[in-house]
């Protein structure tokens, strides 16, 4: 159904239903309880079979799907949320879900190519880019996996040790093949 065509009450009350889901997969998710997870999981699934074209219901179900341990079954969720289009902060997270859950099924091109996306796009976001580094590394790309892993480590510790050594680090980071 077209979200042009849900009138007012509908899109009132599917906010509602959306908002007790979410709320369910996050208390089930910090408390690590598959009960919740599984009421919430069959919450959205009722969800998006009466709003199949509706991208922030099909994101959550990949979410929850994620949460409880079904990853393979989370990817069409992702992939169809990413059709329909998501706001700028469901879709960092969402590339970010369904490039992870590509890595860690061991779907190593397709977790690049979404990650990379990622990074693109939201080129400050950390998260993005240190699941993208590795993807990289479970690609065998280890140059560059390494190279921005250590400039996140770089940008964002506040260890004296290692901001002793930063510029050190930093250029390493970009010329690990080197040797003088």
């Amino acid at each position: 159904m077209n979200d042009k065509i849900i009138n007012n009450t509908d899109k009132t009350n599917l906010q509602l239903l959306l908002d007790k889901a979410i709320e369910l997969r996050e208390e089930g998710r910090a408390k690590q309880d598959q009960d919740i997870l599984k009421e919430a999981r069959t919450l959205l699934l009722e969800m998006v079979a009466t709003y199949p074209d509706h991208a922030e219901v099909n994101y959550q179900t990949g979410i929850v799907h994620d949460n409880s341990g079904y990853s393979k079954e989370a990817i069409p969720y992702y992939v169809r949320a990413l059709e329909l289009g998501l706001t700028k902060q469901d879709l960092q997270r969402c590339l970010l879900g369904l490039g992870s859950t590509y890595r860690a099924l061991g779907y190593y091109p397709e977790a690049i190519e979404t990650l990379r996306r990622g990074v693109t796009e939201f080129p400050e976001h950390r998260g993005l880019q240190i699941f993208y580094s590795m993807a990289l590394y479970n690609s065998k790309n280890y140059k560059q996996a390494m190279e921005i892993a250590l400039t996140n480590l770089m940008e964002t510790t506040s260890d004296e040790n290692l901001q002793y050594f930063k510029r050190g680090i930093s250029y390493y980071a970009q010329h690990l093949d080197e040797t003088w």
